[in-house]
């Protein structure tokens, strides 16, 4: 078990949970690592290669505009704007005034930008193909003591995503 260091009480995890967290951190690094080395070896900054996957696998009623992107990466959307305007000028965007809100637009990606995502996006299938197994064991290794379902407390309650 687990003690706080300030009161000395279990705090009611195993050491194995952290290796489980640490195993799976270490699993989803590796395949980060592998889909930045991808993105540059296929000419595009990583971000650019999210940016791309984030709209194509847009599923919103509206279509993907600069939102999209912010919410998709994680960035401000001031950052999305000034990515999206590198990208449009790197051939792997248009982007038109959506026709019910002017102020807002709407991105669509070029001829180029589908090639080389697409080339990407099968690279990534097969590197999470091999990876699976790997990633399986890690999330298996999540279970706790005395559970039947990984990642459940004794109690019942889940653990706090990691």
């Amino acid at each position: 078990m687990v003690m706080d260091s300030g009161s000395g009480r279990d705090i009611g995890l195993e050491p194995s949970q952290y290796a489980a967290i640490a195993a799976f951190r270490l699993e989803l690094r590796r395949f980060l690592a592998f889909s930045e080395a991808a993105a540059t070896a296929a000419g595009l900054p990583p971000q650019q290669h999210q940016a791309l996957l984030a709209i194509a696998g847009h599923t919103g009623s509206e279509p993907p505009g600069v939102g999209t992107i912010a919410e998709q990466l994680l960035i401000a959307p001031n950052s999305a704007a000034e990515l999206v305007v590198r990208m449009v000028s790197a051939s792997l965007l248009t982007k038109t005034p959506s026709r019910p809100a002017r102020r807002r637009v709407e991105l669509a990606l070029t001829e180029r930008a589908a090639v080389l995502l697409h080339q990407l996006t099968a690279a990534h299938l097969n590197e999470l193909a091999t990876l699976e197994p790997a990633l399986r064991r890690a999330l298996e290794r999540l279970g706790r003591p005395g559970t039947d379902d990984p990642g459940r407390m004794p109690d019942g309650s889940m653990l706090a995503p990691g």
